[in-house]
């Protein structure tokens, strides 16, 4: 537990100057923890499969192109979506299907799609404000404690044992819960303004965090793996901490253009 909180301390102290800054130094942050986030689906691919390191190259071109490529506009445009393909689908016609498949190449574009989009628009949320990025982070890491939280102290009916035996019916309606409402007081602490819309949006953000978080686990325990990587100690990767992050503002970019 010590080991825990020291080290949320310091990504804290490394996070949040980056965050207020902004600018060069948060987009260039992105791209780190986007690289080694992709490094993590690349380890736990290679536990099974070996894969080229053309290959792997060709990812990790592509993980950067997504998280920067329209720095200098906020659009995601067609390019960002086809050149992935290309460098991933392309060099199937060159290797034998012992050394590079379909299968693998689907599997790394769907991380890349998720790692380059995810973290491309965190980016795209701090250039536009400042307290839009920390409203959706705040989804996320409220919605986590409060179910956490929760569920420690009264979870008895599991939501999913066979993938996450910890999580608790209880647990997720209070994250649900606690989530929304504080989330929504940090939405108004810097727009001074309240709609139904927004508690709508924010319901359906923390939702998300939480199945997505699910989603994530299911892919640990598939794999029989307790983290992704063990880069923060007492936390695990850079995946384990940022999933619900990467699932929330996605999501959050999806119901902006739809309600």
């Amino acid at each position: 537990m010590k080991k825990r909180i020291l080290s949320a301390i310091v990504m804290l102290a490394i996070l949040i100057p980056i965050i207020l800054l902004g600018g060069y130094i948060y987009a260039i942050a992105a791209i780190i923890l986007g690289i080694l986030s992709y490094k993590e689906i690349l380890d736990l691919k290679k536990s099974h499969k070996k894969i080229p390191k053309v290959i792997e190259l060709l990812g990790l071109l592509a993980v950067i192109y997504l998280i920067i490529g329209n720095y200098n506009n906020y659009a995601i445009n067609y390019r960002m979506v086809l050149i992935p393909l290309i460098l991933l689908l392309v060099p199937l016609i060159f290797y034998k299907k012992e050394n590079y498949n379909s299968e693998t190449a689907f599997y790394l574009l769907g991380f890349i799609y998720l790692i380059g989009l995810g973290f491309n628009l965190l980016v795209i949320v701090r250039r536009i404000d400042l307290g839009l990025l920390l409203y959706l982070m705040s989804i996320s890491l409220f919605t986590d404690t409060f179910a956490y939280a929760i569920g420690c102290l009264i979870g008895k009916h599991k939501m999913c044992p066979t993938i996450s035996p910890a999580k608790s019916w209880e647990g997720a309606v209070s994250g649900l819960i606690g989530g929304t409402i504080i989330s929504v007081l940090v939405y108004l602490a810097f727009f001074n303004t309240f709609s139904i819309k927004l508690v709508i949006v924010t319901v359906l953000l923390s939702i998300s965090g939480q199945v997505g978080d699910l989603i994530f686990s299911k892919i640990k325990r598939e794999n029989e793996i307790k983290d992704f990587s063990n880069i923060i100690p007492g936390h695990g990767g850079i995946l384990d901490r940022f999933d619900n992050n990467l699932i929330v503002v996605i999501m959050y970019a999806i119901l902006i253009f739809t309600l």
